[in-house]
């Protein structure tokens, strides 16, 4: 902490360019304190449609949106090095990836707003990689097909909800400092892939103690004044505690780690201006939070995610209550576009022995249909199917061996393709992205590696020590931060992919993805240590007007005759004990007619009481006689809140009933409460969308 004659003097040389900036949206050079930075957070609603939507993740045909448990939030950073006038944008969004056309439209719509302030090159968007969101929003058709189509208002719901959050963190930029922390984290995540896994070699495996990385790293956001406002962390698990068979909307455990500490922190989330607690994700590609239950039986799969959740919590408040280490000053940024499809690798990225080296054109592999079998299961084939494969390993499913293109076969090594996605090209559009970023954001002695794919444990590892090596002892700490800026399956070590578990047969560029992925990442480190710029490499494709397919809207909502929209058809009972669940079902409309941004599908209310007394005359006697009169109610849980479901059901052919649940918490107060539904239903005569509300009776908690 400054002392007080340091800190009137920052604040005196500083706040006539702050206020400036932020009125004109320019950058300006500022006499900055060696660990001083610009900072500011932000936090925005992006949960999609809570109904009929396929959710994105398991690839379930039947797995669609049924209402929320917890809402999906973007988390958003900005750090500005006030000397050099240059700044990053960091996002961790509570969704399954960052489709290409995500990233896209993201920066449109900042440059919109801020002309070149912000570009690809400085605004990283990572997903946190829930498997429980609504999906069908990629422009490529691959990730597409469970849902039927693309959706163009999920779409437009996560672009903007990630949008809003950078708006907002650039708002609210103030000077400040950023300090780090890193601590091991044991018993929150177990690795699914082991045959793969210690199939590296033996001398590399004994260099660590864990088959999964159990360092956690935390930032801490502390504004030149004291005010705390932010933190961000990388951990390596899977958000797949809730398995294939849910359907209720949530951040998962990552989401509700974010969810504890923002409450703790009073966070507010209508406000612009809040406490932001972001679980971001790294090399969790071969992690699984599923191990030491089994399989996800959809019983207990909320109980495992509270728990892994609040293990990955309360760690982080551990590491941000005892973080001292202030990240060194300056802020810089590198990116590249590559196409992986065909990159040219040099021996010196090579394993050893092997000479230089090539990527294939995508394809994914047969065990890629098993799914991960420790968290979502595909079809009931084993994983490690290798090529050439003996076709009594697959049963009935594909008793034949496939039709291949052998320049592709023989590429591609191991892996027996199943579906060649840079062959099939509807449109001249393959199914998945070949042209992909790679991106280093530096702040202070910290590298943040956007890396466009879901990467194992140790090819993490790999990349990190590749990347700290080419930054030539600039920084002390590298992260990974997965699933960033646009997703092309999985990328496994070389002596993984030979084995051809889940992950490897996800590698989509082949047995040398990681290598070629290494070589970039190396190339952009190498241009920010000599303080040169990095080639733009090939410009990705826009796609976002090429859609087909799209998902249907709601053609309109009705109810039962002699009910209006908001009704109740099950009221809840007169009272209930704290730990009880409170029930009631309400005739309502369906939920994509209006997303309720920033707000919400239901409040559970406290009523507020007070005693009016008034004296009557009875025979020859008065008596004072005592009523209680409803003077106001407080909201104490909305479908943000983990203790609340909000769940919808299509009844017939356009009516909707909705059930809102609340589980009563054991710190609840005792007293009066209801339920309230908002929702909005929409006309089948002309269109229109009106809003309306329905109401529980009282109910009182003992």
């Amino acid at each position: 902490m400054k002392s007080a004659q340091k800190m009137f003097s920052w604040v005196f040389r500083v706040f006539p360019a702050v206020f400036f900036c932020g009125l004109m949206l320019c950058s300006v050079t500022l006499t900055a304190q060696a660990s001083d930075f610009l900072i500011g957070s932000g936090i925005y609603d992006m949960t999609g449609p809570a109904a009929e939507l396929g959710m994105m993740g398991y690839s379930m045909l039947d797995q669609k949106t049924e209402g929320i448990s917890m809402r999906l939030r973007s988390r958003a950073f900005v750090v500005v090095d006030p000397g050099a006038a240059k700044r990053v944008a960091f996002v961790s969004a509570d969704t399954g990836i960052i489709p290409q056309g995500i990233k896209q439209r993201v920066v449109q719509l900042l440059q919109n707003t801020y002309g070149s302030l912000y570009t690809d090159k400085n605004v990283l968007l990572s997903a946190s990689h829930s498997h429980s969101g609504p999906g069908a929003y990629s422009h490529y058709a691959m990730y597409n097909l469970s849902m039927f189509g693309y959706d163009e208002t999920n779409f437009n719901c996560v672009a903007n909800g990630i949008f809003q959050s950078i708006v907002r963190a650039h708002n609210n930029l103030t000077p400040g400092s950023i300090q780090i922390n890193t601590g091991n984290l044991n018993d929150c995540g177990w690795n699914r892939s082991l045959d793969a896994y210690e199939n590296n070699p033996a001398d590399e495996l004994s260099q660590y103690s864990s088959d999964t990385d159990k360092t956690m790293t935390l930032l801490k956001f502390v504004t030149s004044g004291g005010q705390e406002i932010g933190t961000l962390n990388w951990f390596a698990i899977h958000p797949t505690s809730l398995g294939n068979t849910n359907k209720l909307i949530s951040g998962d455990n990552k989401g509700y780690a974010s969810y504890l500490f923002e409450k703790d922190m009073g966070t507010s989330y209508t406000a612009s201006n809040t406490f932001v607690a972001a679980f971001a994700q790294t090399n969790s590609g071969d992690v699984s939070p599923n191990i030491f239950w089994g399989y996800p039986n959809g019983v207990d799969d909320f109980d495992h995610m509270k728990t892994l959740g609040q293990r990955q919590y309360m760690k982080a408040v551990e590491l941000y209550n005892t973080a001292t280490e202030s990240l060194s000053a300056g802020v810089d940024f590198r990116h590249q576009y590559v196409d992986f499809s065909n990159e040219s690798i040099a021996s010196a990225f090579m394993p050893a022995g092997t000479g230089a080296g090539n990527t294939c054109i995508g394809a994914i592999g047969v065990s890629m249909l098993a799914g991960s079998t420790e968290d979502g299961k595909g079809i009931d084939i084993a994983e490690g199917i290798t090529y050439p494969y003996d076709i009594s390993l697959l049963g009935n499913v594909f008793p034949f061996e496939f039709t291949l293109i052998p320049e592709d076969q023989d590429c591609h090594a191991e892996k027996p393709i199943i579906l060649p996605m840079g062959r099939i090209t509807p449109q001249g559009i393959p199914l998945t992205p070949e042209v992909l970023p790679v991106q280093i954001l530096k702040i202070g002695n910290l590298a943040i590696v956007g890396h466009p794919t879901e990467i194992t444990t140790m090819a993490g590892r790999r990349l990190r020590e590749t990347v700290k090596s080419a930054l030539g002892g600039s920084v002390d700490y590298v992260v990974i931060a997965a699933l960033s800026n646009a997703y092309a399956g999985y990328t496994s070590t070389r002596e993984e992919y030979a084995v051809q578990h889940y992950e490897g047969a996800s590698t989509h560029f082949g047995p040398y993805s990681l290598n070629a992925f290494q070589q970039r990442f190396a190339g952009i480190a190498s241009d920010m240590a000599a303080g040169s710029a990095s080639p733009s490499g090939p410009t990705p494709r826009d796609i976002s007007d090429d859609q087909i397919l799209n998902t249907l809207g709601v053609v309109f909502d009705d109810k039962p005759i002699g009910k209006s929209f908001g009704d109740v058809e099950t009221d809840v009972n007169s009272s209930y004990s704290r730990g009880n669940t409170v029930s009631v079902v309400f005739w309502g409309a369906h939920p994509r007619n209006d997303l309720r941004l920033q707000g919400t599908f239901l409040k559970v209310e406290k009523v507020n009481t007070v005693e009016v007394c008034r004296q009557e005359t009875i025979g020859c006697d008065t008596v004072t006689v005592c009523e209680d009169q409803v003077t106001s109610y407080t909201a104490v849980a909305h479908d943000w809140d983990p203790e609340t479901i909000y769940h919808w059901q299509r009844s017939g052919v356009a009516n909707s009933k909705v059930t809102i649940s609340w589980t009563i918490p054991s710190n609840a107060a005792p007293g009066q409460y209801r339920i309230r539904h908002f929702g909005n239903w929409k006309s089948g005569w002309n269109g229109s969308i009106s809003a309306y509300e329905g109401v529980s009776g009282i109910f009182s908690v003992n």
